[in-house]
């Protein structure tokens, strides 16, 4: 086996096991809807999925690191399912040529897949009153290019950058919709579509503050929270009546109207709205919270409304453990297939933090540990709940002899 080593049960290295977790039937009914395998010889679809994901999980910087690392073992090349390690120009091609839509299709098929079990292990904050709606939290992320390399994403005068605009499924705790657009885009026009089915709760912060946007929903028997522009002009029909004594960090809960001339045009000012007052101690300031849910309890529009921070620590978590901010290919094709792909990767961590392992793992140890291990044929089991921090001694024959008789005694 020369350089590794089997050891804990496992005929396959790790990085194999997480990507076991894509049914090839699923994985095969993406390629036949994009025909991304069609004048293709060597570098498949799957190469592509397996080189990409392998440069994430080890978080490599450019496709010769990623080469590099793939080709050091014919064994470990082997069991990756690969009749050869990618060259560099191979990988260049693919990521230009190949359409990004095939991944992004392979991510949204994983969710529905997947949705059943993430949904029953995904562990977060439940707020009561709720608990059974359907919440999703809009937001968006830019990430930074060079304009001179990303022509096409023009942002500023000399900068360019992309932006990620995410639909947040509180109930799956990942995204459900992904844009990817140029960063100058606002965020109020990231997504083609931003009204939901019936009963769908919607959180977001005041970049989706929009009078026509909110008059659709209510239409659409949609629920919105999101936080009300500084200057928007309004008057109050009834303050709503707060305990003495109780939940000192909401300041005033009242019934509005809004009354501003483009109120008036849009017609949302025919409907009754709530504002919510809530003081943030953290920040010293108080923020105000409209939404058109007039019945529920002050507390849960600000748990609702806190929720956001969901969406922003994921957004964090995919930039700091997974390669989405420095590009292996320029053109707009290369960035979107490797943030899609990102994401597939993302899924299948979460999924198994979720379902294997047992000692609480934050996602980012979880996700270092899986990269110390990408080359070992350590189950999976294995590496999330036995590989720990710590010293770890190595003991003399004769003790290591007497251990290893018990462990299989024990066994």
């Amino acid at each position: 086996m020369g350089l590794f080593r089997r050891s804990k049960n496992t005929k396959l290295p790790v990085i194999r096991q997480l990507l076991d977790l894509i049914p090839t039937w699923l994985f095969q009914s993406c390629v036949q809807k994009y025909k991304s395998d069609k004048y293709t010889h060597k570098y498949k679809t799957y190469d592509q999925l397996v080189a990409l994901s392998f440069g994430q999980l080890n978080k490599c910087e450019s496709l010769s690191g990623i080469s590099s690392g793939i080709r050091i073992n014919k064994k470990f090349i082997e069991d990756l399912k690969l009749a050869q390690s990618p060259a560099r120009s191979t990988m260049s091609d693919g990521n230009k040529k190949r359409d990004w839509r095939v991944f992004e299709h392979l991510y949204h098929r994983l969710l529905s897949h997947y949705q059943t079990v993430l949904k029953k292990h995904h562990k977060t904050h439940i707020i009561e009153e709720v608990k059974d709606k359907v919440i999703k939290l809009i937001d968006s992320s830019t990430i930074s290019l060079c304009l001179a390399m990303f022509d096409w994403a023009e942002f500023r005068t000399a900068k360019g950058g992309i932006k990620l605009h995410a639909s947040f499924d509180i109930g799956l705790m990942l995204p459900d919709v992904v844009n990817i657009t140029e960063a100058k885009v606002h965020d109020r026009y990231g997504f083609e579509q931003l009204i939901f089915p019936k009963d769908t709760v919607i959180v977001e912060d005041r970049g989706y503050f929009d009078f026509d946007l909110m008059l659709n929903r209510i239409k659409a028997n949609n629920v919105f929270v999101t936080r009300i522009k500084s200057n928007t002009s309004y008057q109050t029909i009834k303050e709503l009546e707060l305990p003495e004594h109780k939940d000192g960090h909401i300041l005033k809960d009242e019934i509005i109207q809004l009354n501003s001339n483009k109120a008036t045009k849009t017609g949302i000012d025919k409907h009754e709205l709530r504002l919510v007052h809530v003081y943030k101690e953290d920040e010293n300031k108080v923020i105000a919270i409209i939404t058109n849910q007039l019945d529920w309890d002050y507390n849960t529009i600000a748990e609702l409304y806190k929720k956001r921070w969901d969406i922003e620590l994921f957004f964090k978590s995919l930039k700091q453990n997974l390669q989405v901010k420095t590009f292996w290919g320029t053109s707009e094709n290369a960035v979107k297939s490797q943030i899609y792909i990102a994401l597939i990767n993302y899924l299948l961590l979460e999924l198994i933090r979720r379902t294997i392992d047992k000692t609480n793992t934050a996602f980012s140890n979880l996700t270092e540990k899986i990269r110390f291990c990408l080359y070992h044929y350590l189950t999976l089991d294995y590496v999330c709940n036995q590989v720990k921090e710590g010293v770890k001694k190595v003991l003399p024959n004769s003790q290591m002899e007497i251990k290893h008789r018990m462990d299989l005694f024990s066994g």
